[in-house]
């Protein structure tokens, strides 16, 4: 699937032709370098590898990369497959690969919420209510197994953990703007990850 390299830049709302009020995100999408090209007879599949975002301080290996391509190193480099237009090395994408009313998918990393028990994780209800003797079972997660059989926990039992900072692809937002000018693409509905965060569209 071919794409583009992006910054969530944060959310707002726009009105469509209806007077409905649409909720909708903006990301700074491109412009992309091609910073490497993958080819059949190289590398055994054919990508386009693209950087965004310049990067001030970079090691040796990643400027003598960006170097063969007439840019600078990037903070962001991610392939993408599927281009039907014939770029080479140095080429910039800009938003402009995308037009008004089609679909992409939008993947980026989800806010990270930290250590959190099975109520805000997974929705628990608790153990029983809160009389009876049950002072501290209100957010308590409740039996976890049996006893001498099997004798332990079964693996991807809903428990307590890290929430959020993790990969997520929401599929399907509709593109309701491109402003070329700013690099700005509008799409329909939320983002993951916070302001600032780096995600990648698909379409």
């Amino acid at each position: 699937m071919s794409g583009l390299i992006g910054k969530k830049i944060g959310m707002t709302s726009i009105f469509d032709e209806n007077g409905k009020n649409i909720p909708c995100t903006v990301i700074e999408a491109g412009p992309c370098v091609v910073t490497q090209v993958r080819t059949e007879e190289v590398d055994g599949y054919s990508a386009l590898q693209l950087g965004f975002d310049d990067k001030k301080t970079a090691s040796k290996a990643a400027q003598g990369h960006a170097k063969k391509a007439g840019t600078v190193a990037k903070r962001r480099v991610v392939e993408f497959q599927g281009f039907e237009e014939d770029y080479k090395l140095g080429d910039t994408i800009t938003v402009e690969h995308f037009i008004e009313g089609e679909f992409v998918d939008i993947a980026g990393t989800s806010k990270g919420k930290g250590f959190q028990g099975v109520v805000k994780r997974h929705g628990f209800g608790g153990v029983g209510q809160a009389t009876h003797g049950q002072h501290n079972r209100l957010r308590a997660p409740g039996s976890i197994g049996a006893a001498s059989y099997p004798a332990r926990v079964f693996k991807g039992m809903k428990m307590a953990g890290q929430m959020g900072n993790e990969k997520v692809k929401v599929e399907n937002l509709r593109v309701l703007k491109v402003v070329p000018e700013k690099n700005l693409l509008v799409v329909k509905g939320c983002v993951p990850g916070h302001k600032n965060s780096y995600v990648t569209i698909q379409k």
